[in-house]
């Protein structure tokens, strides 16, 4: 059974503080018309000593942002850089957003709140720095099918109806507004690297690596690694090692995330900032998320490709900090690494027991097989086949050594597995829109999380040690 996240006190900590004036911009949040609770993450709220606020307590956070004890008095609206679909754009930022509070989880883990929607910032450009209800209601709906699904993503915290009428050009218009918090354990992107690359600030780019490295600690490169006691190269392994994970996890959730920008790539590996997303109605690697992703660029099939590149990106703005050998030395690992994630995390899955690389290669290859042959949708297909169990023809050979893991969670023997296509999606947000009817949502997190129980804890992310982050 996986466990809930380990209760904690309330530990204000805000270490970003130490990066100086370099790192973001404070900035005021916006004065909503009103703030009404919509979702409240207790689950998460109690691993940071936040789950015993009232709801009015609650609004005056996570609505009006008047600052917690002991933590940041201003919002910072972080700056940062970015190639978009492989354009390089210096004139992104928290344009919408900003970095709210700092504290540590009950293992001495760094958490970062951060907002979506609360407001314009330098960075907002022409846009009103504000979030649709739906892009919130979507945003809980992805984290919480991924959490289950065991990836190492963001949790959405909380999210708070603003009262504001909001225009969007790709859905129907006006709209409901609302802001949305979101927990993760850092908000440093490849883009905040990328920003210092192009304003050439060498110091303060070495004073983020050793920033990163102590806040996000992962376990030593490899022996034979070049350069591997340097902290750049040292940090260039970790990211290696948490996109290569995290590419895995979501082929194996069968998830496509949309827009995979280098501003959108955490240092920390976690998953983070849903906009486009989809999950797979059947298996197909050009599968696209994004109506604006002419090209495929981040279909399905290349989000491996697009996070090694990402890496790639990194590794040219640590140049200007660190020799390049060593550099290259750690994003020739992904490949391997990513390989082994995908076979342990497709093995968790399916509730078996790992027989290492080589084998659960194999077997991943024979179950994409059979997935593409029959058209079955992914979700009902680790459903259907959970511990080896229903295995037809040539694919019952794949999983012939493989022991499955015990399991009597009742959702095994549910008659259909959950999912999260789009149609389900619509069909909640058309309850909110409609009738103002929020128990579909309601309904569909408590079964997401029953699934995420049933299938167990999930494999430890990548690139990490102790502590670990939560799940």
């Amino acid at each position: 059974m996986r466990a809930e996240p380990q209760a904690a006190s309330y530990r204000p900590d805000t270490p970003i503080e130490t990066l100086g004036h370099w790192i973001g911009d404070p900035v005021e949040p916006a004065d909503f018309p009103k703030t009404v609770l919509r979702f409240r993450n207790d689950r998460h709220a109690a691993s940071v000593g936040l789950a015993g606020l009232s709801d009015d307590e609650w609004l005056a956070r996570f609505g009006r942002f008047e600052p917690l004890e002991g933590n940041l008095q201003h919002p910072l609206a972080l700056r940062y850089h970015g190639h978009q679909f492989r354009v390089y754009n210096p004139e992104i930022g928290d344009g919408r957003g900003f970095l709210y509070a700092q504290m540590r989880d009950a293992e001495g883990c760094l958490l970062d709140l951060g907002t979506k929607g609360s407001g314009q910032t330098p960075w907002s450009r022409k846009g009103d720095g504000r979030l649709t209800l739906k892009g919130a209601v979507r945003e809980i709906l992805a984290t919480e099918m991924l959490e289950a699904l065991g990836v190492d993503t963001s949790k959405t915290f909380s999210v708070v109806e603003t009262g504001e009428e909001l225009w969007r050009g790709d859905e129907p218009s006006p709209t409901r507004s609302a802001v949305m918090t979101r927990l993760s354990h850092g908000h440093i992107r490849i883009g905040t690297f990328q920003r210092l690359l192009a304003l050439e600030e060498p110091d303060h780019m070495a004073q983020l690596v050793d920033y990163c490295l102590g806040n996000f600690p992962g376990p030593p490169p490899p022996e034979d690694a070049p350069g591997r006691d340097e902290p750049t190269v040292r940090l260039m392994h970790l990211v290696v090692e948490r996109l290569a994970d995290l590419a895995a996890s979501w082929m194996v959730a069968g998830f496509v995330h949309g827009v995979l920008n280098t501003d959108n790539m955490n240092i920390s590996g976690e998953s983070f900032d849903y906009g486009p997303w989809r999950f797979l109605p059947k298996w197909d690697p050009r599968f696209t998320a994004a109506y604006f992703d002419h090209q495929g660029l981040y279909c399905f099939g290349r989000q491996p490709e697009a996070l090694h590149w990402n890496c790639g990106q990194f590794a040219v703005a640590l140049r200007s900090i660190a020799e390049a050998p060593p550099l290259i030395a750690a994003m020739e690992r992904f490949g391997p690494l990513y390989m082994a994630a995908v076979g342990r995390r497709w093995c968790w899955r399916l509730g078996i027991e790992s027989r290492g690389t080589k084998a659960d290669t194999a077997l991943v290859g024979a179950c994409e097989k059979a997935m593409t042959e029959s058209g079955i949708a992914p979700d009902a297909f680790f459903f259907s086949h959970r511990g080896g169990r229903n295995v037809p023809g040539e694919l019952a050979d794949a999983f012939a050594e493989y022991a499955p893991v015990a399991s009597d969670h009742p959702y095994w023997e549910d008659p259909a597995p959950q999912s999260m296509l789009i149609d389900e999606v619509e069909a909640i947000w058309a309850a909110i829109a409609d009738g103002d009817d929020w128990q579909p949502l309601h309904a569909k997190v408590a079964a997401l999380r029953r699934m995420g129980q049933a299938h167990g804890a999930p494999p430890i992310p990548a690139g990490h040690s102790g502590p670990f982050p939560s799940s």
